[in-house]
């Protein structure tokens, strides 16, 4: 037996009305399940157990997550980057993401608008777990596995 949250009397569950008060009875909520927490950095989701990542965390394709699963990467407007992103504020061949032994960085590719580690304009830049990179609208939040220098 459940009870009716307008007097207290006890009703059927299959009721859809309480016969003392009238009150309804329908829950207007769906229930779920909720989901194990992830930990991570405030807007970050995920983590990098598979490598370094660079994920989405403003812009155009929020959420979206570029692994840096090779020695070099381009960032470019043009569909043929390994990093698309697309919006105007990103040139054609914009930045190159590079990874050699233990060590992740970014250099600008003559880019008009620059690349920016962290609020700075730079022309190259070592990557550390929680850097922030901008490149044009898009701001990326690069997130290293365990053991990755920095």
């Amino acid at each position: 037996m459940a009870e009716c949250p307008g007097c207290g009397a006890s009703v059927s569950p299959d009721v859809s009305e309480c016969p003392q008060c009238g009150a309804s009875l329908a829950d207007p909520t769906a229930s779920f399940q909720p989901v194990p927490a992830v930990s991570a950095k405030p807007g970050v989701v995920g983590s990098a157990n598979d490598g370094p990542v660079l994920i989405v965390r403003k812009g155009p394709q929020p959420g979206e997550r570029f692994f840096i699963d090779r020695p070099k990467l381009g960032i470019g407007r043009d569909p043929k980057s390994d990093i698309f992103l697309n919006d105007m504020t990103v040139s054609r061949s914009h930045a190159m993401v590079t990874c050699v032994a233990d060590e992740v960085s970014v250099s600008d590719d003559g880019s008009l608008n620059g690349t920016y580690v962290n609020g700075e304009i730079v022309e190259s830049a070592r990557l550390s777990d929680g850097d922030v990179v901008q490149i044009g609208t898009f701001q990326m939040v690069f997130v290293a596995p365990a053991g990755l220098g920095g």
